[in-house]
């Protein structure tokens, strides 16, 4: 049955029409955004993982800043170990050098002297980030506990802070407690009798020793004193180097973990362009074929008049 006050045909192609419209639009949105998924109305579930993990990718991106800032003060701190060993090594060398009946220990003491001169001033300057493990204000109120963010955990719906946490208390170099305990600075104690010393590394002095067989015996003992030092921050040196290298293996974890993340973020909700194309055009053709069919069902009535004619 034909009505001319209803157009079946019409609403029909006009509702497929709508129907068509609307997905072109999402496909063009798509296609503009590269995202399938882009608000919660499109996928709740989906949107909600990615939301959240992006949000942990940028917590992550704030550790692996953290992580390496860290690896920079472990890296300073090295290498102000690393300073001081050789400066030791050459002051255990200039000491043997001096055991030499004869040799003018009053030149041997000023080069001497100049070595343990940089040693304390490259202690003091082994700061970053306000940051400084090799010379410390007070060790009876120091916090020897050093930590350096690793990382940021999820589990169970609970979040943490994981740190490297390194132990101080036998790697500072100078101390300043008016009883210093720094690698350093502490008093040490070698021989006994006459040729007895008791000195610091800071405070070793040689120019006053002659070649008696006392004075010789000291000078011994001057270099126990500096060897036992020079044991101490090789066994600190390792202990920063362990530091260190957990710094820089979970930097390089951090990087992966952040990638596999945005790897996870896109499979949920980036759009696949070549299937979007695809659709795209398919949805154009569908259009063109809607509005035609709109157009035919438009003229129903007009092809109703040739029958009172």
């Amino acid at each position: 049955m034909t009505s001319l006050l209803t157009n079946v045909s019409a609403m029909v192609a006009l509702q497929t029409l709508n129907q068509i419209t609307m997905s072109l639009i999402e496909s063009n949105d798509r296609v503009s955004t590269g995202l399938r998924i882009r608000e919660a109305s499109d996928s709740a579930a989906y949107w909600a993982i990615a939301t959240t993990t992006r949000s942990d990718n940028g917590a992550l991106g704030a550790v692996r800043d953290a992580i390496a800032l860290g690896r920079s003060v472990f890296d300073v701190a090295y290498s102000g170990l690393e300073s001081t060993r050789e400066s030791l090594d050459k002051i255990k060398q200039l000491i043997v050098s001096a055991r030499q009946p004869g040799i003018n220990r009053t030149n041997v003491q000023e080069e001497i002297s100049g070595l343990l001169t940089d040693m304390g001033n490259k202690a003091g300057a082994a700061v970053i980030n306000e940051q400084n493990f090799l010379a410390i204000a007070d060790n009876t109120t120091e916090n020897m506990t050093k930590s350096v963010v690793a990382s940021f955990e999820r589990q169970g719906g609970a979040v943490q802070i994981s740190t490297i946490d390194v132990d101080i208390s036998s790697i500072y170099l100078t101390d300043g407690n008016a009883t210093p305990t720094g690698i350093l600075d502490i008093d040490r104690t070698q021989g006994a009798g006459a040729t007895a010393i008791t000195s610091s590394i800071l405070n070793v002095d040689i120019s006053a020793l002659s070649d008696s067989a006392t004075d010789l015996g000291m000078l011994e003992n001057y270099l126990r004193i500096v060897d036992d030092a020079l044991t101490e921050v090789i066994a600190a040196q390792n202990e920063v180097g362990v530091g260190l290298a957990r710094a820089e293996s979970q930097m390089t974890f951090v990087e992966a973990l952040v990638d596999a993340n945005d790897r996870a973020i896109g499979a949920l909700v980036d759009a696949n362009m070549e299937e979007e194309s695809t659709r795209l055009r398919a949805l154009q053709t569908q259009q063109q074929l809607a509005v035609q069919s709109l157009a035919i069902a438009n003229t129903s009535a007009q092809s109703l008049l040739q029958l009172f004619q």
